[in-house]
């Protein structure tokens, strides 16, 4: 069941504005899942969902990209090595830093670069570090936030 909720939960998160936990407990009851605002919150967690910006300027849940290439993979090795690998994510502008292990920092950055994420300008892995050069400050900061809830959800 909660395997069935959940990718619902992705459905609708990718077709429809969620901007709330209540407006997406409201669309889960719209098709049979009676869930609790607990159990919302559990899942948005454990899918990592984000809330990002829509050209309006209102704000609603997303599926990190990084979620996405692994969906349409069907695997989660990309994401285990990433999480298993990097030690910490910031930025500065728009760029953003990916301290790693030593000696894994091309490994991930190969990894980062096969996904096909968005807005990315280059990137350079040395031993233990990557940059990875967005066109926006704001594409920065997404990103961020994607790698962290990889990071943050082991």
């Amino acid at each position: 069941m909660r395997s069935q909720r959940q990718q619902m939960i992705m459905k609708l998160v990718s077709e429809k504005h969620i901007d709330t936990q209540e407006s997406l407990q409201a669309e889960l009851a719209k098709h049979g899942f009676s869930v609790t605002q607990a159990t919302v919150s559990r899942d948005i967690k454990e899918l990592s969902l984000i809330k990002t910006a829509s050209a309006d300027g209102s704000y609603r849940y997303s599926i990190p990209s990084l979620k996405k290439s692994r969906m349409q993979d069907g695997g989660s090795a990309v994401l285990g090595f990433i999480s298993d690998s990097v030690l910490s994510v910031d930025y500065a502008g728009n760029t953003v830093v990916v301290k790693c292990h030593s000696g894994m920092a091309q490994a991930v950055c190969a990894k980062l670069d096969s996904t096909g994420l968005d807005n990315v300008v280059g990137t350079l892995a040395g031993d233990d570090t990557i940059f990875i050069l967005m066109r926006t400050e704001s594409d920065a900061q997404r990103l961020l936030k994607e790698l962290n809830s990889i990071l943050y959800s082991k």
